[in-house]
């Protein structure tokens, strides 16, 4: 049974998470370990920083000394440094600014890559099971709009949070030496301004999770519906408005919750920028109600230097509450790259592998069981087949018997659940990857050709072939006139999933990329069962060179390929009904003469 026939149904999700929920300090821990081989330059960057809050605070005081003493003593010699060390300190701010956000860019830009790389790695990785039931959209999904709305954080946020936690923390210091009663009367509403950004953040957070899976719904829609196939399914249905339709539904949804997103706690936060920028009034208030109750008096050049940094602590402050509540946004964002990093891999290499320098392609299925999983029941039960190195096994049977899952356990995109596959007397559980690799190869129903030329996909199987070893393979396959006669020859495009093909064509070029890769072992998985007779002839006599000399398993619909198999056998419900050459099965007038005779009759229908 095919794997997508047996696990037809609802799409892959992660478990549900409550994004209100704080944060354990292992994720944050996890995230913090992002950056850590960029740790010498973030180490730079808080130098920078540091260097650059401390320099930009000196320009108050050196205002107060203008105000205070340089004008009204008419020290012009004084006022002159005073002005020229203003304008150092704004040209050492700006240089040290531009080069702080240098390097910590390209470390966000470095951990974004390794981010989108350990996806992809761990996607590589994952069982084929995953993805017949995971749209393509939503994996797409998660390594653009995921982590690409994650590059405001990884980029600038967490300078920005050091920059302006600094700036804050050295104009606060500033500002109690200038006079700390009125910093006193600064900070009373500091506790406030915490809790709204808290508040902000956690439901931005929440509607953050919802907009990344609507953006995912979005992305598998596009994906489906707009690849060749969709787009032809959509025509001639007659489906292009009701497919336009939904995707509008969808964009709709969408719009709402950026909305929501980009309003949600705007007006508190707004709140805390008005009341920020009252403040100034607020001081110069305060301060003449000192001096007219008779108490102590505050200079005009400290008055106006502390409003100065009251200014200058504005913007750090309102952007440090601000990157809190970014902070608790990307939190939803790395929740769902983390829960991709942390998908269970069912098949890995062992610790110490074998190597098998040459193979010679000897398979076993030693009382092989398989299930895909415990609700679905077993798929495969107690087979046990040898196929001698050279030889040939075909295995037919009705749909859903189990045939391709059983081609399925040798290169390992399933393991079995009892027994043993066994691969020139190993199992191949213990083989390294590169030798399975290279031991078997694989022709499908399904050919998978890339949007690229037909020499770039040829040369996917062996990335070093010659000109001379590509026309050598297509000639094997049947396919080198036909390449050679269009008009760019071996560098034309094939077009998006080979739609400038046949399907003929199609299963040739990949039939000849097979005969590159040059594997003992051959699994054809109904290579030829979406063909016309004629067509099928043609590929059949590619697939009778490739096959020469090597250990062939062929899993067969039309069983007119099969009659040459040294050995057939016949599933039924998993379980192996028959087995035997051609002549001997058709003598024993069993399951497989019953398949040959609704062969018969199909052809006779279709003639």
């Amino acid at each position: 049974m095919h794997p997508a026939e047996h696990h037809g149904g609802p799409t892959w999700t992660p478990p549900p998470r409550d994004p209100e929920q704080p944060q354990p300090p292992a994720e944050l821990r996890r995230i913090l370990r992002l950056f850590r081989p960029y740790r010498g330059r973030l180490a730079l960057v808080g130098l920078l920083v540091c260097a650059s809050s401390l320099v930009s605070v000196a320009s108050p005081f050196l205002l107060r000394e203008i105000l205070d003493t340089a004008i009204p003593q008419g020290r012009t010699g004084l006022l002159s440094l005073l002005a020229l060390g203003m304008i150092l300190t704004a040209v050492v701010t700006g240089v040290f600014g531009v080069l702080q956000t240098l390097i910590s860019t390209t470390v966000g830009q470095r951990v974004m890559h390794d981010l989108r790389t350990a996806v992809y790695a761990q996607l590589q990785r994952m069982p084929l099971a995953f993805f017949t039931r995971t749209r393509t959209g939503e994996v797409q999904s998660r390594i653009a709009n995921d982590i690409g709305g994650m590059q405001a954080t990884v980029t600038s946020t967490a300078t920005s949070l050091v920059s302006n936690l600094t700036a804050v923390v050295a104009t606060v210091v500033a500002m109690v030496a200038l006079d700390w009663r009125l910093t006193l009367v600064s900070m009373l509403l500091l506790p406030l301004f915490v809790w709204i950004s808290r508040r902000v953040g956690r439901e931005r957070k929440k509607i953050t999770t919802q907009r990344q899976k609507q953006m995912a719904a979005m992305a598998a829609t596009v994906t489906e519906s707009l690849s060749v196939s969709g787009i032809l399914l959509g025509r001639t249905m007659g489906r292009a408005d009701s497919l336009t339709k939904s995707f509008a539904d969808e964009s709709e949804r969408l719009v709402d919750l950026e909305v929501r997103s980009n309003m949600a706690g705007r007006w508190r936060m707004s709140t805390i920028g008005i009341v920020m920028a009252a403040m100034p009034a607020i001081i110069y208030w305060a301060a003449g109600l000192a001096l007219q109750a008779g108490g102590p008096s505050v200079s005009i050049g400290t008055l106006v230097a502390f409003v100065s940094l009251q200014q200058g602590l504005f913007r750090p402050a309102v952007s440090l509450l601000s990157t809190g509540v970014q902070m608790q946004t990307s939190l939803a964002l790395f929740q769902r790259i983390f829960e991709y990093l942390d998908l269970p891999v069912d098949i890995t290499e062992p610790e110490q592998p074998v190597k098998l320098e040459k193979i010679r392609g000897e398979v076993r299925f030693e009382d092989v069981d398989f299930a895909y999983d415990e609700k679905h029941g077993t798929t495969l039960d107690g087979i046990d087949v040898s196929v001698p190195a050279g030889g040939s096994l075909a295995v037919v049977g009705p749909t859903g018997s189990g045939k391709s899952t059983l081609s399925y356990l040798v290169p390992r995109l399933y393991d079995v659940t009892g027994g043993r596959v066994m691969l020139d007397g190993v199992d191949v559980r213990d083989l390294d990857f590169d030798t399975l690799a290279r031991a078997v190869g694989v022709v499908s129903q399904e050919t998978c050709l890339f949007h690229a030329s037909v020499a770039d996909n040829l040369r996917f199987a062996k990335p070093d072939a010659t000109d001379e070893e590509l026309e050598e393979a297509a000639k094997a396959a049947q396919i080198h006139d036909h390449i050679a006669g269009l008009p760019d020859g071996y560098d034309t495009l094939v077009g998006e999933r080979g739609y400038r093909f046949s399907g003929g064509e199609k299963q040739r070029l990949a039939i000849a990329r097979t005969i590159l890769r040059d594997p003992p072992v051959l699994i054809l998985d109904e290579a030829t069962s979406a063909l016309d007779t004629r067509t099928e002839h043609a590929v059949q006599r590619a697939i009778d060179a490739l096959s020469a000399g090597r250990t062939t398993i062929t899993i067969a619909h039309r069983l007119s390929t099969v009659r040459d198999a040294d050995q057939i056998v016949v599933l039924d419900g998993g379980r192996i009904a028959e087995r035997g050459t051609h002549e001997e099965l058709l003598g024993r007038d069993g399951r497989y003469a019953a398949l040959v005779r609704r062969d018969a009759r199909l052809v006779t229908a279709a003639q």
